[in-house]
């Protein structure tokens, strides 16, 4: 019974000095607080709110229903590489394909993508990419019907792409205003990934204005210097994969908020980290592409790189802005210059937005029109100013810009030289015209080499560089264009073929 009395003393002290020990530790401790909260009943997670303002659960089946009928399956062919062989079939080497600039068929190459229709007369936007070096476009519905697509007009700078089918009354999204998506906010991407149609997949937003240099680093410069790509994408982790690219991403209203474009993955596939160009840059693009058929881009007339890039010499009293490296090629007619920045000086903000990256500069800017007026507050050496800048085009003119309507013998990328008649009579020829390469179609789709003579087109004969001009002239787009000629080093006769 002692024993027993000794340990229940024992325990009661132990208790005590616990109890004192953690008084005088919370009493010490005042300024570090750790606050708990109820727990929130999950079924709270599964509602939203409707138009009306009532409390419904949450749902994506009315807007992937309606979403899915807006949105097209892109299948771009592009006649690749064309055989190129000799005539000489009886030539017996059997080495002939890795010596002789002379290769097997190559058959056309497909690849696919998605389109969202946002007009009920056929108009689609989707990405650059999806119909770059195209010969043929075609577009399927949700309802499995099939169309032959025509490109309208093409961005590179923000890889967007409007292109056409013939048919009307058709379903179609409207744009939302991107910028009052929030970070959180239930989206849906609807695509076709894998070439499995009207695929709907679900998640949130997961960032704003991400930059992650994909467009730059598809050589979207300017010659004259500088980045031209506009990248601040919505990051999203709703599932995207190859083929979702031009596809839809939409609220839970079914309202457009962006363009998918691309995944960030180490392995090519979802990893939970999706791209999207927003919506309010995609209508600008859209708009522009269909009144005038190239963008209206404004210009400041300078180079910019984030402030935390910027050497430590520079010595920058501020952490957050575009600072201005140059002015470019295009210094005698940049309008930033002409209205007084410096080299050196940090924008900080445009009108009434804060600038804290070069990339929200270079959004800002490439969203407005040549003419529109800009207040452009700079930094300089800790001292705020403000200009008012009024926007020229990347000529650093005010006037706007219209799309260069190529030829054919520009689209085919020759550069045409008569031929010296000893030259001929060397060859044991008795016409030809010489073909110097540019960036065009022969180049991208064919083996042909710089120095090919071209001694036939479509088995007629071609005496002078002007007459091989008047022929390719007259041809129309889609049309099938066959070289037949002979290279100095190699006088064989060899075929290429390719479509205007």
């Amino acid at each position: 019974m002692n024993r027993f009395g000794s340990l229940l003393l024992a325990a009661v002290l132990g208790s005590s000095i616990t109890l004192v020990t953690t008084q005088w530790f919370n009493t010490k401790n005042e300024g570090v607080k750790i606050e708990h909260i109820a727990s929130i009943p999950s079924s709270q997670v599964a509602y939203s709110v409707n138009e009306n303002g009532e409390t419904v659960p949450l749902d994506f089946t009315t807007t992937a229903e309606k979403v899915t009928k807006a949105v097209v399956h892109i299948r771009s062919t592009s006649s690749g590489k064309v055989v190129s062989r000799d005539r000489d079939e009886d030539s017996g080497n059997p080495f002939q394909y890795f010596f002789d600039p002379r290769q097997q068929q190559r058959g056309p190459s497909q690849s696919s993508g998605s389109g969202v229709i946002i007009n009920a007369d056929g108009y689609i936007v989707t990405n650059n990419h999806v119909v770059e070096g195209a010969d043929e476009l075609e577009v399927t519905l949700s309802d499995n019907q099939t169309f032959k697509g025509e490109v309208v007009g093409t961005d590179t700078d923000t890889d967007i792409a409007v292109i056409k089918i013939n048919q009307k009354e058709l379903p179609y999204l409207s744009f939302l205003n991107s910028d009052q998506s929030k970070v959180g906010e239930w989206v849906l991407a609807v695509g076709n990934p894998f070439n499995l149609n009207s695929t709907v997949t679900a998640g949130i937003i997961s960032a704003k204005g991400r930059n992650i240099n994909l467009i730059n680093s598809n050589n979207s410069t300017d010659p004259r210097g500088g980045r031209t790509a506009i990248e601040s994408f919505i990051q999203t982790d709703a599932a995207i994969n190859p083929g979702n690219s031009g596809g839809a991403l939409v609220n839970l209203q079914g309202g457009l908020l962006g363009i998918n474009t691309a995944i960030a993955s180490p392995t090519g596939s979802y990893s939970g980290y999706g791209f999207a160009v927003p919506s309010n840059i995609v209508s600008k693009i859209v708009e522009d592409l269909l009144a005038y058929g190239a963008v209206q881009r404004g210009w400041l007339g300078i180079q910019v790189q984030d402030v935390n890039n910027v050497p430590e010499k520079a010595d920058l009293s501020i952490k957050e802005g575009a600072y201005v490296s140059g002015f470019g090629d295009l210094e005698d007619r940049s309008a930033a210059k002409e209205a007084g920045v410096q080299k050196g000086d940090v924008i900080v903000m445009l009108d009434q937005t804060k600038i804290r990256t070069s990339s929200a500069l270079i959004e800002y800017i490439g969203l407005r029109h040549p003419g529109d007026k800009v207040a452009v507050t700079v930094n300089r050496d800790g001292k705020e100013k403000i200009f008012t800048i009024v926007l020229k085009n990347r000529e650093g003119k005010l006037g706007t810009i219209r799309r260069e309507e190529k030829d054919a013998v520009a689209l085919l990328g020759l550069g045409l030289e008569d031929i010296d008649g000893k030259v001929l009579k060397r060859l044991n020829l008795t016409n030809g015209v010489k073909v110097k390469l540019d960036n065009g179609k022969v180049a991208r789709y064919t083996d042909m080499h710089d120095g090919f003579i071209i001694t036939h087109i479509n088995d007629r004969a071609m005496k002078s560089a002007k007459e091989v001009n008047e022929f390719l002239k007259s041809k129309k787009s889609g049309d099938l264009i066959t070289f037949s000629g002979v290279y100095e080093d190699y006088p064989r006769e060899y075929i290429y073929a390719v479509r205007i």
